[in-house]
């Protein structure tokens, strides 16, 4: 994005003045300008009003009394291009293009898309398509419905691709902070990733929270996440529409394996994005992470004032990976003499209701729990009273305030939760957001919250001691053909990556072979394009003799021919049978068109369709994040070493898949797909016992 530019987002975002052209439309935004308390000018463009929302009007942009910072623009999509390159010629900052019938609609509205981007120029556009842009902080909006929102002087910046979703979430019964919402539309201009790029430095910005349907640019917002990283900006984001990808590519397991929604996991993981999966678990992470911050790890200490809540707190945290450190003997002495005979001390620790609501009772209970308990966030369960019902609400805050008063004094993000959303009123909520402490709702809500933003943390530190290099371009693939195994495992070991010992042959000198390679073996027949070799009847294995060697490649023949008669071939790739393995692994390697090289790490053999236990990272990739991506999975139980078994060769294993991702890489141009199913791993090194390679023959 060019200075200028960027001077004109600047303006629109903080505008002196506001040109509203348009009708009805113009009207309702022109409220909600005033209802933010927008206090520059507002003027009207409308050829056939004299006053709109009591402004007076003029007949054209010429007529404005000069180039306006911001720009709502509602006029029929045919005179939008023109309307825009006029604004252009006279200096406008940024434009909020609110209608519709563009690229979203038809073919006619595709064109019409192009000609308003060509007519942009230095100015800034958001939509077309969209709600807008609310300025809560500097209190402008150029917002087309009515909008809520709660704004203490700091908040999350929301960026949509959903307009109603964003208006939902100013109509949240949450005390969400919020700084700036912009509904996206079809980004004509600025989208997602100019968006986070712009506003992640902004110190009122605490966190950002994201709604993506999709991403046009994936290096682009790699490159603006890593920015929001660096300042320490937590990004929150809720992907929506998680459709599968590669549907043309069936050859593979893994290409079945990591669909959209897998490599936008990858993605995330690779830059340090909190994902989350529903509307709630998106603001709440949000609230959370702009109120109290992020903790230095996923340990809790929590307070309860029932037991039910105390078992509700572990439960879910333990599943979650929370840890809930026990008070250790001094801490128990110490918290005994505090607590009412029927308590017991643990963590999370139910206080018990005798000294509920008595503040000089149970603020040195969590004054002393946090001094002595080595936690790195803390809460307290509260659910308040309803309206009418709210004679006790002053015993509740006094327990409220003196959690949060020991909470500060510990200097630990902290978090009052409601175990039903909604039992706790607005003015509770706001009462604790002054204090520093989130007002949570929802006990899975709260605890996923401090969970992920112990891990933003965590994964803030780990990328940016070692950020890999840029993600390869994506490409779509061209003519690709599949090569035989023994083709493919040639390249592989060419690579560095160990393979078994093998050798192609004819018919006539299998035994020959085989007596040099050495007993036993596996027999495989080389058909080119056959991908699926077992399915076909083309892999016969542990063959311990020559008789039995000549005898699987007779019955091979007359299997594959009966399969499909004209692949059979006098080929056969002769190879030394590998020892039992430690573990099985997939490995898989595809071009993707939007995410560029993706690796697929799996539990291998038989298990890969059974247990569905896959990760996915993008590549390049750094041995630190294939090793933290190979913890991820089910199977490295087995890798660590299994109930006394031993451990897996770990270096061998990460050194011999970034040797591939690496090989990958540097022949991007050509290679389309890999994959190794399976991969043996030992105690000392590993095998690459079967591939699958796609080559494309045209590159670039």
């Amino acid at each position: 994005m060019t200075p200028r530019k960027r001077q004109n987002f600047e303006r629109l975002l903080n505008p002196r003045h506001i040109a509203f052209v348009g009708g009805a439309d113009a009207a309702v935004a022109i409220g909600e300008a005033r209802r933010a308390g927008f206090a520059g000018e507002m003027w009207v463009v409308n050829p056939r009003r004299d006053k709109l929302a009591g402004l007076p009007c003029v007949a054209t942009i010429a007529d404005l009394p000069e180039a306006p910072d911001a720009v709502f623009l509602a006029i029929p999509a045919p005179f939008v291009p023109e309307t825009v390159a006029e604004l252009g010629r006279m200096g406008a900052g940024g434009i909020v293009c609110y209608t519709a019938g563009f690229g979203e609609a038809h073919e006619a509205g595709r064109a019409l898309e192009e000609q308003l981007k060509a007519a942009i120029g230095d100015m800034v556009l958001i939509g077309p398509n969209c709600y807008g842009l609310i300025n809560y902080v500097g209190h402008s909006a150029l917002w087309p419905f009515a909008h809520g929102g709660f704004c203490p002087g700091y908040g999350a910046a929301i960026i949509t691709q959903s307009g109603m979703f964003s208006s939902d979430i100013t109509m949240s019964q949450r005390s969400l902070p919020l700084a700036y919402m912009a509904s996206a539309g079809n980004q004509a201009d600025l989208g997602l990733t100019e968006l986070v790029d712009l506003l992640c430095v902004r110190p009122e910005v605490r966190a950002i929270g994201l709604h993506i349907e999709g991403l046009s640019d994936i290096p682009a917002f790699e490159k603006a996440a890593l920015k929001a990283l660096r300042a320490g900006t937590p990004v929150v984001a809720l992907k929506t529409g998680r459709s599968a990808i590669g549907e043309t590519l069936t050859l593979s397991h893994t290409g079945s394996l990591a669909g959209s929604a897998e490599l936008y996991e990858a993605l995330f993981e690779r830059v340090g994005v909190i994902s989350v999966t529903n509307p709630s678990q998106l603001l709440e992470t949000v609230k959370f992470l702009c109120v109290a911050g992020a903790p230095d790890g996923p340990e809790v200490m929590g307070f309860t004032c029932s037991g039910g809540g105390a078992t509700m707190l572990a439960d879910h945290g333990e599943a979650i990976g929370l840890r809930y450190p026990a008070p250790d003997a001094a801490a128990r002495v110490a918290l005994t003499e505090l607590l009412p005979p029927i308590a017991t001390v643990s963590n999370p620790l139910d206080y018990t209701t005798p000294i509920w609501g008595q503040a000089h009772h149970t603020k040195p209970v969590f004054a002393e729990a946090l001094a002595r308990v080595p936690a790195q966030a803390t809460l307290l369960v509260q659910d308040y009273p309803a309206p009418g019902l709210d004679e006790t609400e002053e015993l509740y805050l006094n327990d409220g305030m003196a959690f949060a008063e020991a909470a500060r004094e510990a200097g630990l993000p902290a978090a009052i939760c409601a175990t039903i959303p909604e039992n706790i009123g607005a003015h509770i909520r706001e009462a604790f957001i002054r204090r520093g402490v989130a007002p949570m709702q929802g006990v899975h809500e709260t605890l996923n919250a401090i969970r992920d933003a112990a891990w933003w943390k965590a994964a803030r530190t780990r990328i940016l001691s070692a950020v890999p290099g840029p993600l390869v371009p994506g490409r779509a693939s061209g003519a690709v053909r599949l090569v035989t195994e023994a083709q493919g495992k040639e390249m592989l070991a060419d690579a560095g990556l160990p393979v078994p010992t093998g050798r192609v042959t004819r018919a006539g000198t299998l035994a020959e072979t085989a007596q040099e390679i050495g007993f036993p073996v596996a027999l495989k027949m080389m058909v080119p394009g056959l991908a699926h070799k077992t399915e076909a009847g083309a892999v016969a294995l542990g063959i311990g003799s020559a008789e039995t060697l000549l005898e699987a490649a007779m019955k091979m023949r007359v299997a594959v021919a009966a399969y499909r008669e004209t692949v059979v071939t006098d080929a056969f790739l002769v190879e030394s049978m590998a020892p039992p393995p430690l573990a099985e692994l997939v490995v898989g390697i595809r071009r993707d068109a939007q995410f560029g090289l993706a690796m697929t790490l799996g539990s291998g053999g038989i298990l890969v369709e059974l247990l569905g236990d896959t990760v996915s990272l993008l590549l390049p990739a750094t041995d630190a994040e294939i090793s933290a991506a190979l913890d991820r999975l089910k199977v490295a139980a087995l890798l660590n070493g299994f109930r006394g078994r031993p451990a897996a060769d770990r270096s061998a294993l990460v050194a011999a898949l970034s040797g591939l991702a690496d090989y990958a890489v540097t022949n991007r141009a050509t290679v389309a797909e890999i994959e190794i199913n399976p991969l043996f791993v030992y105690e000392k090194g590993v095998l690459a016992v079967d591939v699958l390679m796609q080559v494309d023959d045209v590159g670039t």
